[in-house]
Formats: C-alpha cells, structure tokens, sequence
C-alpha cells in the first residue's frame, strides 16, 4: 500500500472525527496543567481544515494535488487558525510530512517512505518546541509511535499494519506521560505538581495515529 491523496485525505479527516469526538476529553486533560484550551483549538483548527479540504483550492481542483498537497495544506492552515502552542506545532509537523512525500507525478512513498515522512514530522515537533523524549510533550508520544511503526515496517510489515503499531505505540507513550513532571509549556511552571496527569499533547498525537491506523486500514482493508 502506497501513500496517495485518498490516504492522506482520509487520515486529516480521520483526526478530525477523532478531535470533534475527543475535544472535551482533551480540554480535560489540559485543564489540569496547562490553559485549558487544546481541545476546543484543536476542534477549531481541524474544522478549518476540513474547510480548506472542501474548498475551490482543495484536492479535487483541477490542478494535480498529491498527498503532500494535502498535508501541507492542513499544516499551513493548522498554523493560521489554531492559537496555543498546539498550531504552531501540528502545522509545522504536519507540513514537514507533507513536503517529505514526492511531488505529482513522481513515485508514491511506500511504507518505509512514508516512515521517512513522518520522521520528519517528529523533527519539526522537536526544533520548534526544543522538547526531548520525557519533557512530558507531543515527543513522548510521537517517538514511540515512529519507534514501532519502523520496527514494523523493517519486519515486513505494510502499512496499515505498521500504522496500527505506531497507534498503539503513540497511546503507550501517552499514557506514560502521567508519572512524568513537565519540562516544557505551560506545564512546566506548574512543576511537581504536573505529576500524576496525562500530558494533553501526546493524548491528541494518540488520536493522530490512531486516526492513521483506521484510514489506511479502511482503504487497505
């Protein structure tokens, strides 16, 4: 299974079915230890998405839009319309991805391709938010899922399967999140206290690859 435009598509719209689904659970989370607001930025910036999707410049116009088209399209608007740091951070994420897939016209990305893609996403996470692995961040949860999405893929597995191992690899991570003291954001100057809650960015990037799973899975099935 390649990464084309269906697959891309139907992944934002995935995470935005999953973020409308979970947006209350998401400000929850972000009550206790940061501004309370990721939930309702992340409905509002995927709303938006969506929006852009539809539009006249969406991937059904007329000119050539390739998978990457369609990423970059989602970080660009990700980064205009969302507030918070979770905007800035799934935009660039998510245009990193995009700009790593080929063009139109060229080869589509395979598995270990699209592996390359998405570690780039985690790369563009990690220079903006100056985050590493156990600040209790989108990392802590982007890692892992990246970790076992190529241990799958190096094992033979395509891609919808290396997706659902990158799904429960990225839950993993969130939910190992809870013992850790924040390091970064507004968490940070909460200090021990962040202790015992589950970091409300590596929860959304669980949906993300979660969302993943299910559309390549729906279209690989």
């Amino acid at each position: 299974m390649d990464v084309d435009t269906r697959l891309a598509e139907a992944w934002v719209r995935a995470i935005a079915a999953a973020v409308e689904q979970e947006h209350e659970r998401l400000t929850e989370l972000d009550s206790a230890i940061g501004d309370g607001d990721h939930g309702s930025n992340l409905r509002r910036g995927f709303a938006a998405v969506l929006t852009a999707l539809d539009g006249p410049d969406g991937p059904d116009a007329p000119a050539p839009a390739g998978p990457g088209t369609v990423l970059t399209k989602t970080g660009s608007t990700l980064i205009s319309k969302v507030g918070g740091a979770s905007g800035p951070l799934y935009g660039k994420a998510f245009r990193a991805i995009g700009a790593a897939l080929p063009q139109p016209g060229q080869p589509p990305a395979d598995a270990a391709g699209f592996g390359e893609a998405l570690a780039a996403g985690l790369r563009a996470v990690r220079d903006l938010g100056k985050a590493e692995p156990g600040d209790k961040t989108i990392v802590d949860a982007w890692t892992p899922a990246l970790d076992a999405y190529r241990e799958a893929v190096a094992g033979g597995a395509g891609l919808p399967a290396a997706a659902e191992a990158a799904a429960a690899g990225a839950e993993r991570g969130a939910r190992d999140t809870v013992p850790l003291q924040a390091r970064k954001g507004r968490a940070s100057y909460l200090g021990p206290r962040s202790i015992g809650h589950q970091d409300p960015g590596a929860t959304s990037t669980a949906l993300l690859f979660r969302a993943l799973a299910e559309a390549a899975a729906g279209l690989g099935g």
